[in-house]
């Protein structure tokens, strides 16, 4: 029901404000997480790469128990515009995480915890970019390679992010740093008539 509440709210929010939006290069802020073993609060940072793919990284904790770093790789889709869009990702995942192991013959629940774990993060969600803020709302479910004894784990997400460089400002920078590059690769016209007076030589 909340997770509604909040896609609806944002719609809302993307039909009213879509005019003062502005799409992203860098994005670092916050991220609140939420599954059936805990909640975590951490730090989420996106990186465009290509038009449609960034990547982001998360390091998330509870403070107790648990604590990850996940890297993804994702791609975007526009829906209503650029600034609001729905993302799928893959990625993998380390950490230290708490595990439960059920004892069939006695129906006990075993709790470990600092177990040093690996897996593989899936990411699937929607994103708004408005008044220099990145808000999104995804669902991440986690595939446990090593260290614990569930297999999967899935945890929905609230981002809310800084624009730190602007896409604009992103793509002026590559064409400085290409046009720089032709430049440096170009030969002054003088050497050029040299070379062919000394090849007619």
């Amino acid at each position: 029901m909340q997770a509604r509440l909040t896609l609806l709210t944002l719609l809302i929010f993307s039909s009213i404000s879509l005019t003062h939006a502005q799409r992203y290069g860098t994005a670092v802020g916050l991220r609140f997480g939420n599954s059936n073993q805990y909640r975590t609060v951490g730090l989420t940072a996106q990186q465009r790469i290509t038009k449609q793919v960034s990547i982001e990284a998360i390091l998330q904790s509870d403070f107790k128990l648990n604590t990850t770093f996940t890297a993804l790789v994702e791609k975007h889709h526009p829906i209503i515009s650029k600034r609001f869009n729905y993302y799928y990702g893959a990625g993998a995942s380390f950490g230290v995480e708490e595990s439960f192991v059920k004892d069939e013959e006695t129906k006990q629940i075993l709790h470990t915890y600092g177990n040093s774990t690996a897996g593989i993060d899936l990411i699937g969600g929607l994103e708004l970019t408005v008044l220099n803020t990145v808000i999104s709302l995804d669902y991440k479910p986690n595939i446990n390679l090593v260290g614990r004894e569930d297999f999967y784990r899935g945890q929905m997400g609230i981002s809310a992010r800084m624009v730190l460089v602007k896409s604009k400002e992103q793509k002026k920078k590559q064409r400085q740093r290409k046009k720089a590059k032709n430049k440096s690769k170009k030969v002054p016209l003088n050497e050029q008539i040299n070379a062919i007076f000394q090849k007619k030589n």
